[in-house]
């Protein structure tokens, strides 16, 4: 979701600049900075990002630049005529020099600037402000695309190596029937002779046992939720907070999983789960 564009139009001597940034973000969040007299623009300016873009923080600087030598300098002579006629009545008065040309010029009023922007059509403006916005706005939306196009290479190796690890819990030894059956048979032997349990409760302690060994769930669920992310990444568009709660999925799996292990290789590879998971999380951050 990271991208910079810039995008600029003419109009007579102005140069209307449009410049966008965008960075990581859960949400949409704009922030505008518009020249002096341009607030008008910001609601367009603001529906135009928001139905283009779904995640990111945006900064969108627009710039109004009076180009070189736009400006001119005119001599006001009404202006000129009347301080010439007061200065010739105070000399009629009293006796003193003839001011300098230069602080004639001055005086209040004597000299007129000009900066173009009254000749400026302020709809002819707008508009060719928010073609600019949508010009930058293009350009930015090509990089995070591009963007997006190197991360999902990152997320499908991420996925990938998940369901690597899923395969290797599924047919562990550990997970064996013989091998369960004869680790439940010590643990329900262990606890007949630790407590002296009565059938009833032996049996029910004993499906426990059984169940919690089962992680046949969680490796079906993980499953599931990697195709379900292979699938949004295909299928492409703001698929960011999507891919945000499947990693959480992702990661309430590894955990019961880790838990429910019934050895010690289990547990490492629901640990290597974790870890990948918390790299896939951070990627899908940059996701839009």
């Amino acid at each position: 979701m990271t991208g910079f564009a810039r995008a600029e139009r003419q109009l007579g001597d102005t140069r209307i600049r449009v410049e966008l940034k965008s960075v990581n973000s859960r949400g949409l969040d704009m922030r505008l900075r518009l020249g002096p007299g341009l607030d008008a623009l910001e609601i367009p300016l603001r529906q135009l990002l928001s139905r283009a873009l779904a995640r990111g923080a945006i900064n969108l600087v627009l710039t109004l630049e009076r180009t070189a030598g736009a400006g001119s300098v005119r001599l006001n002579q009404r202006a000129l005529a009347g301080v010439l006629a007061a200065i010739e009545e105070v000399r009629q008065q009293i006796t003193t020099e003839m001011p300098r040309p230069e602080a004639i010029l001055a005086l209040p009023g004597v000299l007129e600037t000009s900066d173009g922007a009254g000749e400026i059509d302020e709809d002819q403006q707008a508009e060719l402000v928010l073609d600019c916005a949508r010009q930058a706005l293009g350009s930015l939306q090509t990089a995070r695309r591009q963007e997006g196009a190197e991360i999902a290479t990152v997320l499908l190796a991420h996925l990938d190596a998940m369901a690597e690890l899923v395969t290797r819990a599924q047919t562990h030894p550990a997970r064996d029937r013989a091998t369960i059956t004869t680790r439940l048979r010590e643990q329900i032997a262990a606890l007949t002779e630790d407590t002296g349990l009565p059938p009833d409760r032996l049996a029910q302690e004993a499906l426990l046992l059984a169940t919690k060994a089962d992680i046949q769930e969680e490796l079906d669920r993980l499953r599931a939720h990697i195709a379900a992310a292979r699938k949004l990444i295909d299928e492409g568009g703001p698929v960011g907070r999507r891919l945000d709660f499947l990693a959480q999925e992702f990661n309430r799996e590894a955990n019961t999983l880790c838990a429910k292990a019934n050895a010690v290789e289990l547990t490492a590879i629901g640990l290597d789960l974790k870890a990948v998971i918390d790299q896939l999380r951070e990627q899908v951050q940059n996701v839009e």
